[in-house]
Order: C-alpha cells, then sequence, then structure tokens
C-alpha cells in the first residue's frame, strides 16, 4: 500500500460534538448571507490590501467628517468596518480549519482510492481462476467505463497503481 498520511478515525459522539459545535458558531453569527455567484461578481472586490484601506478611510472619514455629504452614513460605514475587523481573524481561523480539513479528506480519499485499485486489481486476478468475483467486478468496473452516446464499450482496465512496496508508512 502507499504511503499512509492519515490513520484516524471519527466516533459518532465525536461528530456529534463537533456537529453541535458547528451549529453553535451559526447561532453566533444569524446574520451571515449567502451570496450567489452573480451577485459576488457584481460586487466591489474585497481583499487583504482593500482591508487596509477600508480601515485607513474610516478613519479619515471619522477625524473629518465636514469633507463628506450630508447623505454619506459615517455610522453604517463604521459598523461595516467594525464588522469586518470583528470577523476578520474568524475568517482566516476558519479559513485554515477548512484548509485543513480539505487536505486531510483529499488525502483519505486518495489513500482509500489507490487501496480501492489494488482491490480491484486482486479481485480481477482471483477471477480469472474462479469467476466468483464477475458480477463485483462488473459494479466494480462502472467507474472507468466512458459511456459516449450510443456506445456499448466494455470498460477499460484501471490506471495501475505505483509500486509501492519500498514506501514507508502504516499502509
Amino acid at each position: 500500500m502507499p504511503f499512509n498520511r492519515v490513520n484516524a478515525t471519527l466516533n459518532p459522539a465525536q461528530i456529534a460534538e463537533i456537529q453541535t459545535a458547528l451549529g453553535n458558531i451559526y447561532a453566533n453569527l444569524p446574520f451571515l448571507i449567502d451570496l450567489k455567484p452573480e451577485e459576488r461578481q457584481a460586487m466591489l472586490k474585497f481583499g487583504e490590501k482593500n482591508r487596509s484601506f477600508v480601515v485607513k478611510a474610516a478613519t479619515v472619514a471619522e477625524q473629518n467628517p465636514d469633507i463628506l455629504p450630508r447623505n454619506f452614513n459615517l455610522d453604517e460605514m463604521k459598523s461595516d468596518v467594525s464588522l469586518i475587523e470583528d470577523l476578520y481573524p474568524l475568517v482566516t481561523a476558519v479559513s485554515n480549519l477548512l484548509g485543513k480539513l480539505e487536505d486531510t479528506y483529499f488525502a483519505a480519499g486518495s489513500e482509500a482510492y489507490s487501496a480501492a485499485l489494488l482491490v480491484y486489481q486482486y479481485a480481477k486476478t482471483a477471477n480469472v481462476a474462479t469467476g466468483v468475483l464477475e458480477n463485483a467486478l462488473n459494479d466494480l468496473g462502472h467507474r472507468f467505463a466512458k459511456h459516449p452516446k450510443g456506445s456499448t464499450t466494455t470498460p477499460p482496465d484501471p490506471p495501475t497503481p505505483p509500486d509501492t512496496s519500498s514506501a514507508k508508512g502504516n499502509g
């Protein structure tokens, strides 16, 4: 088996606790919104450089309110700036967590897929002698089948996983 980067399990109690914690986060952020892609695309882009600019502009506006037109809502700007400053460390922390979750999910999935490819190859080899795995092989083979319109070709062999007999790990 290939190098094993992830060797962990979650029990149902841990999953429930994590789901509860996520629910608590949502409960404490009831104002969160979900933008549609076209809404996001129509808005001004906002990132780290713009965050710094916004904070500096808010300071200028607070120190010089007489430069602003009467219909400019400085209180609303200050509220938005305060919110982005409060959310910034949360966004950073959650982004880091999401990155690690996605990397772990990807690595575990890659390891499981590599093992599944080996199982498929071993099953094909074993089936040559006995034929008892034909149904299972047909089911597994659907993963590799290409289904162009009007085609009834047999599924190709899956890619051969790399030789990892010398790889270290507890795979």
